[in-house]
């Protein structure tokens, strides 16, 4: 063989080699990419569900307040709840768009662009749709009760007020805890956050494999 045939023959095999080595790393971070995509799907379904919960909220809010116009404090709660089911179905529906738009296809840095956007803003939804459960599930047990034959005249029940009362001091240390463990965890130089949730966390780790991966 001619030293040129032999020179064109070994360029073609190291063509052939990084051809199949580009392929070998599509394939593996097509498939890390999809369990990025799957680590989502969780989350998506949650956030659904948060979006009924909201609308059933809505929906007793309404029936709440209109039917009790004449008692303050029922219609005040049947007002409450009907704002804090909007508020609900909004930031779940901000939420899934927000998962429905991560484009697998961009570049794995875009992608973490906008996990770290979903991350972000899921940590408002907990913190704005979770922590007021502490107040919230009283509100919704007056709720159903406004639904039925109510004495205007008839005073709050104690059992509500120290319900309430209990709910506001948890609501406070909740938030007093978080607050303690942020900082304990910024200290420490962690990025996990207590609000984030674990399918987040896991595709997170997956893009920086694959980011990892890139580098090398």
């Amino acid at each position: 063989m001619e030293p040129d045939d032999l020179k064109a023959a070994w360029r073609a095999l190291g063509q052939r080699l990084e051809r199949q080595e580009e392929i070998q790393w599509q394939l593996l971070r097509d498939r890390k990419l999809d369990k990025v995509r799957s680590s989502l799907r969780p989350l998506f379904w949650g956030q659904a569900l948060q979006a009924v919960l909201g609308l059933c909220i809505l929906l007793l809010g309404v029936a709440c307040w209109t039917r009790n116009t004449d008692v303050p404090g029922l219609f005040a709660t049947g007002i409450l709840l009907h704002a804090f089911g909007v508020v609900t179905i909004v930031m779940a529906s901000i939420t899934m768009s927000l998962i429905a738009s991560v484009d697998y296809a961009a570049p794995v840095m875009k992608i973490q662009k906008k996990f770290a956007l979903l991350r972000r803003f899921y940590a408002i939804n907990a913190n704005v749709c979770g922590l007021p459960w502490w107040i919230m599930w009283v509100l919704v047990v007056v709720g159903f009760a406004g639904l039925g034959e109510v004495d205007p005249s008839a005073g709050t029940p104690v059992w509500i007020s120290a319900s309430l009362a209990i709910g506001v001091v948890g609501w406070l240390a909740t938030m007093a805890a978080m607050y303690w463990q942020h900082r304990r965890r910024a200290v420490q130089g962690r990025q996990e956050s207590l609000d984030e949730s674990q399918s987040i966390r896991r595709g997170r780790r997956l893009l920086d494999e694959v980011a990892r991966f890139e580098r090398e």
